[in-house]
């Protein structure tokens, strides 16, 4: 069994003495993982981190195998390490992926918003609304998606400012007001893309996807935590926002 594809490197960990095993979300075969041999020298270091766009070819003798990888550097996006929020916010990005996606199931949309956000945290600093809606993108490719369309309660489409957390649905400021306080929040910019939000809204975007991730879907997976890289995501963009109010 073989075959080519590219993607981007979520994951390497040691494999033996030598070698490493690395988990990479691929264009047509999904998130896949394979042995690269020699991955743990100087010389491979650099190409398998995290985030880099790779070309890999992948053998095993039978189709359900590990099998092995033998990995060229398509980009790679080392720029991200000098920024600290972009950093976290690539951990969490392979963290999520790896926690949330089946192995070998091959998710377009997934694969396409996942590559756009990362080459955005290499290339531009306007990119933390991206991730929030990226988070909404990934509850809605597996299953969980909201309906940020209309009011739950009325069918309006205005001044939708809150988020059921029984349903996932919409609701506007005037059905929701006397529950606001068991309300999660809908930031304008999660239905209604394009302009650039404040950091204090995107926080409130991951308060909402965040419950939507930890209710919903982690149960789905066992009920394991979320990764701890998402926590600190969300910590280094509250420390953001805070020195923002400062000034």
């Amino acid at each position: 069994m073989e075959w080519r594809d590219e993607g981007v490197i979520l994951a390497a960990r040691r494999f033996g003495e030598t070698s490493v095993i690395l988990d990479v979300l691929t264009q047509t075969h999904g998130r896949h993982a394979g042995v690269v041999r020699g991955g743990a020298s100087r010389k491979q270091a650099p190409v398998l981190q995290p985030g880099n766009q790779v070309s890999v070819e992948w053998r095993a003798r039978l189709e359900d195998h590990l099998g092995s990888f033998h990995v060229e550097l398509l980009q790679s996006r080392s720029g991200i390490m000098a920024d600290r929020a972009a950093l976290a916010a690539l951990g969490s990005i392979c963290a999520l992926t790896g926690f949330a996606l089946p192995e070998r199931m091959e998710l377009d949309e997934v694969y396409t918003s996942t590559l756009d956000l990362v080459d955005q945290l290499d290339g531009s600093d306007d990119w933390q609304g991206a991730y929030a809606i990226w988070e909404l993108m990934l509850l809605e490719e597996l299953g969980y998606g909201l309906d940020l369309r209309s009011c739950a309660a009325t069918g309006t489409t205005q001044e939708l400012i809150y988020v059921s957390p029984k349903s996932g649905r919409a609701v506007s400021r005037q059905a929701g007001l006397a529950y606001a306080d068991r309300m999660l929040p809908l930031p304008v910019f999660l239905h209604l893309h394009g302009s650039r939000p404040p950091l204090r809204e995107i926080l409130d975007a991951l308060k909402t996807t965040g419950y939507f991730l930890e209710r919903w879907l982690a149960p789905a997976l066992g009920n394991r935590p979320l990764p701890e890289a998402r926590a600190r995501l969300v910590h280094v963009l509250t420390r953001m926002a805070e020195r923002e109010e400062e000034t």
